[in-house]
């Protein structure tokens, strides 16, 4: 019998977009936006790479394409956009709330681990998980890593063993970045490779632990949230049926475990769209991979590429400048950054004759700016690393100018906020251990072994904050263990708002913290604002979550002092400035060896990275771009040494930047 076959014509092949009248919308897409970001905008079904690059819009074309999906009729909860951090995600929803109405605040909006932190609450059974689990922040993993290093009798060994800090390090790489622990260890910490057995029994404890304590760290919400999404179970298919269109910020900060993610979230609707810039991915020690972004294309199906070069924030000088250090990049995406600001000067490269020339130039140079009515909030000075401004310090101290330094103690992690933390962590799992360890050693006459024996009673259920300490608690315990019981055992029992529950904590804790810390009067700020937070939520769950995933970033031990100055000039490392700008730029200790620094250069990768710092630092700028480098370094060793400029600025001609010499 012969075959039937079905004829099509081939000429036209039908477009996936709809044609939209967009004479009904109450916004006006074309007036509003540039042509390259209205492709962007209106680019709606299919896979999409948005390269963005530095200052030319990003936020902006993200927040109408979320405006324009709702005017579309699309249900707001079908809109998913990931970002990086919270409040990234927040202001995008306010502004295209503001921007058309509240119903573009209903998008489902939020970095990964708190979109993996609900899915995996809402679908907890699917996942095998108990949906009370709580979430280890990094000091935590840290302090049961080592719990558990404690019991493995390291003194024998008469060599250092690695710390708790390097060996969760590198257990956490190697989840993001697919590589083994022993390729890790063996690349980074060569010198502690003769300890990979150990190490690897550490890795299986902390799983084991973890899964026994209904405890999940950071890796752990994408690992669960990316298994869940491949395993594509009846609750994974609901769930990825009701995403309709994802968008994820930063695209070039993503690492390996977040690029499955996403690729796990386009299996039933394939509509994509990251944004970012290859030029500004400068964070693999955090494990990002550069090829997330330089693969797209080759990971999803149909990729379109839209490029965003028109920059509003700098002027054409640096602009050009900055093309000039990415247009030696050996891999990237081609984009040539312009503006139509008109009325810039050359950036300038400075030479000191040495560091301390460097640093009493950069004072000069700030006190004329702000006599020009630049404030200091608009200025910055960019480094490296940390270490490159010590004497800029000095000589900022001595001409009384405030700055403030990027990089300090977060909120979370000083010990008095972890302290009252760990009452609700126990209230909310009472098998976790490494708060119990945390709570009962803050109790005089309680040591690390009598410690560990109350943990022994309370695992194997002799002890419990479940039941009355009066019918529970022997007479062994001394009268604050019975305090502790009796105090766990109500904020665990009543069930009263998460306020409530960190006040009783709170009156508890102020005598022992008066006691612990001398400057208690300072660090007593940081309890106040946990306890205004705490105000905010009516569930101690989502309260723990957020402060696990969300916390607020700095310490008033930090920030009290320069508070207090109405500005200040911003000190920071490149890797923290990213996503900021100001009038006028420093760029200091730009001289090889120091920036590119002195490891990178063995490797090409890390090379290429060191050139796109530099990138990032110059189009920080949007008026004046200052490059400063010390033609002598001090060093230990050989005393005075000739140094030679960062390769990233010796090409620089002089149409590109004016060449100072400082003696």
């Amino acid at each position: 019998m012969p075959k039937k076959y079905q004829l099509k014509r081939t000429s036209k092949v039908p477009s996936k977009e709809k044609v939209v009248d967009e004479s009904k919308f109450l916004i006006n897409y074309r007036n509003e936006l540039n042509p390259s970001q209205y492709d962007a905008v209106c680019a709606t079904e299919g896979n999409y790479l948005v390269i963005a690059g530095a200052g030319s819009g990003k936020t902006r074309t993200l927040v109408y394409r979320v405006a324009r999906l709702v005017e579309l009729g699309n249900d707001p909860s079908s809109i998913l956009l990931l970002t990086f951090t919270r409040k990234a995600a927040k202001e995008m929803m306010d502004r295209a709330a503001i921007l058309l109405d509240n119903r573009c605040s209903k998008i489902n909006g939020g970095t990964f681990h708190s979109f993996a932190n609900l899915t995996l609450r809402k679908y907890a059974k699917a996942v095998n998980l108990d949906n009370g689990f709580t979430i280890l922040d990094q000091s935590d993993s840290e302090d049961v890593i080592n719990l558990i290093r404690g019991h493995m009798n390291l003194s024998q060994l008469k060599k250092r063993f690695p710390n708790k800090q390097t060996i969760f390090k590198v257990l956490s790489l190697s989840v993001n970045t697919g590589r083994s622990t022993e390729e890790i260890f063996e690349e980074e910490f060569p010198h502690f490779a003769q300890y990979i057995d150990k190490i690897s029994a550490i890795q299986k404890l902390y799983s084991t632990y973890k899964k026994q304590n209904n405890l999940l760290d950071y890796d752990d919400l994408l690992i669960y949230l990316r298994d869940f999404l491949f395993e594509l179970k009846p609750a994974a298919k609901s769930l990825l049926n009701s995403i309709k269109y994802t968008m994820v910020d930063e695209y070039q900060d993503t690492n390996k475990l977040q690029s499955d993610v996403i690729k796990g979230l386009s299996q039933i609707n394939q509509n994509i769209m990251v944004v970012g810039d290859d030029s500004q991915s400068i964070y693999s020690f955090r494990g990002a991979n550069f090829k997330n972004i330089m693969d797209f294309p080759k990971l999803f199906n149909d990729v379109k590429i839209i490029t965003l070069e028109e920059n509003y924030r700098s002027t054409q000088e640096i602009l050009d400048f900055s093309n000039h250090i990415i247009d030696y990049a050996i891999e990237k995406y081609p984009k040539h950054l312009f503006t139509r600001k008109s009325g810039g000067e050359l950036p300038g490269i400075i030479s000191a004759s040495n560091e301390n020339l460097q640093s009493r130039f950069i004072v000069e140079k700030v006190l004329e700016l702000r006599e020009e009515g630049i404030p200091l909030n608009d200025i910055s000075v960019l480094f490296r690393s940390s270490f490159h401004s010590f004497d800029l310090e000095i000589e900022l101290n001595k001409a009384n100018i405030p700055y403030l330094k990027f990089g300090g103690m977060k909120f979370i992690e000083t010990a008095h906020v972890k302290d009252i933390l760990a009452f609700l962590r126990i209230a909310q799992n009472p098998t976790d251990y490494v708060s119990w360890y945390r709570l009962l050693l803050l109790h005089e006459g309680i040591g690390p072994k009598k410690a560990q024996q109350i943990m022994d009673e309370i695992s194997l259920g002799k002890l419990s904050i479940k039941t009355n300490p009066e019918k529970g608690i022997d007479k062994k315990y001394n009268d604050r263990i019975f305090k502790l019981f009796s105090l766990l055992h109500e904020i665990h029992s009543k069930n009263n708002l998460p306020a409530d529950k960190a006040e009783l904590s709170y009156n508890y804790y102020e005598p022992i913290f008066m006691e612990k810390y001398d400057d208690w009067n300072k660090r007593k700020k940081d309890l106040d604002i946990f306890i205004n937070i705490s105000q905010n939520y009516k569930s101690l769950d989502s309260f723990l979550a957020d402060m696990a995933l969300e916390p607020p970033q700095d310490s008033v031990i930090d920030v009290d002092a320069t508070d207090k100055e109405r500005e200040f000039l911003t000190l920071s490392t490149i890797h923290s400035a990213k996503g900021l700008e100001w009038h006028s730029v420093f760029v200091i200790h730009a001289v090889d060896g120091f920036f590119p620094s002195s490891q990178s250069i063995e490797k090409i990768e890390n090379l290429e990275e060191e050139r796109r710092l530099m990138y990032v630092a110059s189009t920080r700028a949007k008026q004046n771009l200052f490059v400063c480098y010390p033609m002598h370094i001090f060093d230990r060793h050989n005393g005075f040494t000739f140094a030679k400029p960062s390769r990233f600025i010796s090409s620089v001609s002089e149409e590109l930047a004016d060449q100072w010499l400082l003696e």
